[in-house]
């Protein structure tokens, strides 16, 4: 049975919901599939795979720190191992910057990275007020009134089109 691991990088949790689909459709495609957290210090044995996913959020523009430096210090078995990343982020609720050449964040990503990935989706993340600091609810909230994007702080919004994600998780299995 070939295995996949999918490292995902999230600030609220939206990104690991959506490893966690997309470990179902792998398993249910005949696959093993593990669910790992991408931490400063996360140890995994990457070479116990056949194919590595990596998926990160961004929060005010960036992605994680960690994200870039486990790249650089794996980049030549990720690279052995079709590897395959997306990105989450609420400019992706827009349908014309769910490509890698119209999303900010993957187009800087991929000009700060020597990785290329085999496969990358980008899908709209989560905007989830109830849950955040105050700092960061407001702050969000002046993003999205300045995108036109939703400022009720007592809703949560969830801008991911699972169908896409679903149309990932089967690209993923055909790669391998």
């Amino acid at each position: 049975m070939k295995r996949i691991v999918f490292i995902y990088s999230t600030v609220d949790g939206h990104t690991l919901k959506i490893c966690k689909f997309l470990a179902k459709i792998t398993e249910d495609h005949g696959f093993k599939a593990d669910v790992s957290q991408l931490t400063p210090s996360c140890m995994i044995d990457l070479k116990s795979y056949d194919q590595i996913v990596i998926g990160a959020s961004i929060r005010y523009g960036k992605h994680r720190p960690e994200l870039l430096k486990f790249i650089s210090n794996n980049l030549k078995t990720i690279e052995s191992k079709n590897g395959a990343f997306f990105s989450v982020n609420a400019v992706a609720r827009k349908l014309d910057k769910r490509t890698a050449s119209d999303n900010p964040y993957v187009r800087k990503f991929l000009k700060t990275t020597a990785w290329k990935p085999k496969i990358i989706g980008i899908f709209g993340g989560m905007i989830n007020y109830p849950i955040y600091g105050l700092l960061d609810k407001y702050m969000i909230r002046l993003i999205m009134w300045i995108t036109k994007g939703p400022t009720n702080v007592n809703e949560s919004v969830d801008f991911t089109d699972w169908d896409e994600v679903k149309a990932f998780g089967e690209a993923i299995c055909k790669i391998i």
